[in-house]
């Protein structure tokens, strides 16, 4: 498989790192990097670049264009759709809620020519999955989004191939791994949102901004995606009440604890009298709920049918590395045969 990376961000480099480790074993020596393409340039190599190497070029600050095999500034996606010469494009390019671009454009352009497209880019997924999914189906190739859910949780890949067959009644889910920790933190050192938030952070684990976690959008546009594409909706943002963690107080904490409850931070989509019911708030939980064990910097999605039953995930680390690893894995199910399309 020749592949073309779009987007060298923190988990485009982590990409390239784990494709270099990978590439050590023979088992993966048919998959090679040919194209790496930044803001202002890019990297080609015919035979496959060494990803390690280029890894170790661009934690330096270096400018992609002046790499020393292959890297050129007029290297960039028209370069590409020139060439013609990938069969998986990996699309990491910074996410635009908004419109979408510049991801959307590429996406469409690429599965017109029949070839694969990996992302972990919420934006297009969000606005344009449907159009994209069918694009895909109609030409014959895959659309991997299993990193826009969660990263290393594999919440779409067990939503379309293990409940398949299967009508999927209500997607439940603690999909934000920063406010499960701050939650956590609160509830274990008996402190007030903004001393656990602080403690978050100083981590790594929550953004220097942390308003679309903690507020709840983040899980929003997670539960979307899954309800569009695991329930065949065409919903929108404006769809989802959403409320956030931030008004939440040690003595509600500690109340719910007294109780035998945890709170957590639920996004749910619900089918009630035909209509599909989408929320985002915290909830308390018992014991005996699947969510209450998920704790830190997990995730969890149960999945409610009408013939396989319930179905819980569990674990999904977050960070570059899981996410990278989650656009890996996609590659690796696509090159086996596995396909994501649900015929949407």
């Amino acid at each position: 498989m020749r592949i073309a990376l779009i987007g060298c961000g923190g988990v485009g480099k982590s990409f390239l790192k784990l494709v270099g480790e990978k590439n050590k074993n023979p088992i993966n020596k048919e998959l090679t990097i040919n194209y790496i393409i930044g803001s202002k340039g890019g990297i080609y190599d015919d035979k496959g670049v060494n990803c390690l190497e280029v890894a170790k070029f661009l934690e330096l600050n270096n400018k992609i264009y002046e790499y020393p095999h292959g890297g050129k500034r007029e290297i960039n996606f028209e370069y590409l759709m020139e060439k013609m010469d990938i069969d998986i494009l990996i699309e990491l390019t910074p996410t635009n809620k908004d419109t979408g671009e510049p991801a959307i454009t590429y996406m469409r352009r690429v599965l017109k020519k029949r070839i694969h497209v990996v992302t972990g880019n919420k934006g297009p997924i969000l606005l344009a999955y449907n159009e994209l999914n069918t694009l895909a189906s109609k030409n014959g190739v895959q659309l991997g989004i299993g990193c826009t859910t969660g990263g290393a949780l594999p919440s779409i890949n067990a939503g379309l191939i293990d409940m398949a067959g299967a009508e999927i009644l209500s997607i439940e889910g603690i999909l934000n791994g920063s406010t499960n920790f701050i939650l956590r933190e609160m509830a274990e050192s008996k402190v007030e949102y903004p001393e656990a938030l602080e403690k978050a952070q100083k981590l790594g684990i929550a953004e220097t901004d942390p308003s679309l976690d903690v507020n709840g959008w983040d899980t929003a546009s997670k539960l979307l995606i899954l309800t569009n594409v695991l329930m065949g909706k065409d919903k929108k943002m404006e769809d989802i009440t959403v409320e956030g963690i931030t008004n939440l107080n040690v003595e509600d904490i500690t109340t719910a604890i007294e109780n035998g409850e945890k709170y957590k931070l639920i996004g749910m989509t619900q089918v009630k009298d035909g209509k599909h019911i989408m929320t985002v708030k915290p909830q308390r939980i018992k014991s005996d709920h699947p969510l209450y064990g998920v704790e830190g910097k997990n995730k969890a999605v149960k999945y409610t049918s009408d013939i396989l039953g319930d179905l819980t995930v569990i674990g999904g680390a977050s960070g570059t590395l899981p996410a990278a690893a989650s656009i890996y894995r996609d590659i690796i199910n696509i090159m086996r045969g596995y396909k994501f399309s649900n015929g949407n």
